[in-house]
């Protein structure tokens, strides 16, 4: 038997919509592998999809999609992973592969794609099972609790700061400074570029200059020289206007959520001389390849606050609140 914590039906984490399910073991399809976890990070998408302002697309679910563990079992056709191996489970659990837009690398935006913790059982439980070809290898530099933020808001961090357009040497803006701004903060540094920072909060700012910020301030404070892209966090739309507010021409804002409330009218002024917004959605297996080797040579350091599985529904609620210093981890 393994336990896990299923959603039967959204509800406000408050009232703990969680419960522990007790699953009888079962061995992989083909082409899958099953996955003892050791950690599960939680993330804020994980947050919507439990209270329902992402709609549910299958119920119940196994929320959590930041998932470190240990190969169990390898079902019919894997050869690549073994018994023991230490593999990473991320948001993107599956594509066609045969769409234009999987065979343009873009497999992404695949109209077909599946997400763990959405469309498959996540990582809030004992076991899982995913298909072999979506899950990573896990740098030897990191545990698994370090390791388990890396695998959504770092490689979606990673991407957005792509799809901003940054360049060494950039004026960059992060506008929000959770766990997933802690991760592209330290990449966008890497990279010799000037980081601004923007977030409501004081201890997040005076956080972001202890990390070597060129300037952190709140939401609706310009910076002091104009940046060349800015990446927003929060899921609020004002914050994209303020981020575009802030850009130089030709600048664009990436838009780093997969939940966001409307944006607000704006002047168009805000717009022209070239200006862009862009929404980040998802991440490729690339991208994840790419951003777990550049995180074990900067090496990333990741701010985690740690949970027993049990405790599920508090951490949720911690990170509701805004009550968790990095990234909530569940450890099993």
């Amino acid at each position: 038997m393994a336990r896990a914590y299923q959603l039967s039906e959204p509800g406000a984490v408050e009232q703990r919509p969680l419960r522990a399910v007790d699953r009888l073991d079962f061995d992989p399809a083909a082409g899958e592998i099953a996955i003892d976890v050791s950690a599960c990070a939680i993330c804020r998408t994980d947050l919507q999809i439990i209270e329902g302002d992402l709609e549910p697309r299958q119920l119940p679910i196994v929320p959590g999609h930041q998932v470190v563990g240990r190969v169990r079992a390898a079902g019919p056709g894997v050869t690549r992973w073994q018994p023991g191996s230490r593999v990473g489970v991320a948001w993107l659990a599956g594509a066609c592969g045969v769409c234009d837009l999987c065979r343009a690398g873009h497999e992404n935006l695949c109209a077909d794609a599946e997400f763990t913790g959405w469309d498959r059982d996540g990582g809030f439980a004992e076991t899982i099972t995913a298909r072999a070809d979506f899950v990573f290898s896990i740098p030897a530099a990191f545990t698994d609790a370090e390791a388990a933020p890396l695998l959504c808001g770092g490689i979606i961090g990673y991407r957005a700061l792509k799809v901003a357009g940054i360049a060494p040497g950039n004026r960059i803006g992060l506008y929000g400074f959770g766990a997933s701004a802690l991760l592209a903060f330290q990449v966008a540094q890497h990279w010799g570029c000037d980081v601004y920072v923007a977030t409501r909060s004081r201890p997040e700012q005076q956080r972001a200059i202890e990390m070597g910020a060129a300037w952190a301030g709140s939401y609706n404070e310009q910076p002091p020289a104009p940046l060349d892209a800015a990446v927003t966090f929060a899921p609020a739309g004002y914050v994209v206007v303020e981020a575009l507010k802030a850009i130089k021409p030709g600048g664009t804002v990436a838009i780093n959520a997969i939940h966001l409330d409307s944006v607000p009218e704006f002047p168009y002024e805000l717009l022209w001389m070239e200006r862009g917004v862009r929404s980040v959605a998802n991440f490729t297996r690339q991208d994840a390849e790419e951003f777990l080797t550049l995180a074990a040579e900067i090496p990333i350091e990741t701010m985690i606050d740690t949970y027993p599985l049990r405790d599920v529904n508090i951490a949720l609620g911690r990170v509701k609140s805004g009550d968790v210093a990095g990234a909530a981890v569940l450890q099993v």
